[in-house]
């Protein structure tokens, strides 16, 4: 029995120290090579704090573009999404009655035109980024609350979207809180 214990003790406390310590040290280093020293992309407008560029934020105001629902409350220390699938009636009620706000909201926009990220929350519930085309659906509202012209706004849209990763890893997206600090700017 002791031929097995003290290894199983050193192995222990080596695993201990590797993943406590040694672990923890190299990602804090590589950390500090990132942006903001790994606390997060800033937004800044105007000087001023306005934000994480990489988590989602709550828009409801009709001249900003809205992000995709958030099932945390775009809360970033309740990461997740909901647990209800997609049989669930609760469920289907919640995406019905996003469906409904954002079709009062966006006379002009038909149901079926109506993207699916627009109406349903992300797996983190704080995804930043929505489509060109959910943003392209939103022009409408955006140029009748703030009184810009539809082709500004969709120049805008198509300066703030980000492109695929080596154009082909992943979908093209745009960054809603950066696309709001943009259409600030304009004005």
């Amino acid at each position: 029995m002791k031929q097995n214990i003290f290894p199983a003790i050193k192995l222990t406390v080596l695993l201990l120290i590797v993943f406590s310590v040694i672990y923890p040290a190299i990602i804090w280093v590589a950390a500090q090579a990132a942006p903001n020293n790994g606390k997060g992309e800033l937004a800044i407008l105007n000087g001023k704090v306005v934000g994480y560029a990489n988590e989602g934020q709550n828009f409801t105001d009709a001249k900003y573009f809205w992000s995709r629902p958030s099932a945390v409350g775009y809360n970033a220390a309740g990461s997740g999404g909901s647990n209800k699938g997609p049989n669930n009636a609760d469920y289907l009620q919640i995406v019905q009655d996003r469906l409904d706000t954002f079709l009062v909201h966006h006379p002009t926009v038909k149901k079926e035109q109506v993207p699916v990220e627009m109406i349903t929350a992300s797996g983190s519930g704080l995804d930043p980024h929505i489509s060109p085309q959910a943003a392209l659906v939103q022009v409408d509202r955006v140029a009748k609350a703030r009184n810009i012209s539809v082709n500004i706004l969709k120049q805008l849209i198509e300066k703030q979207t980000e492109k695929p990763l080596l154009g082909m890893f992943g979908p093209s997206r745009v960054n809603v809180l950066q696309l709001n600090i943009e259409l600030d700017k304009l004005k």
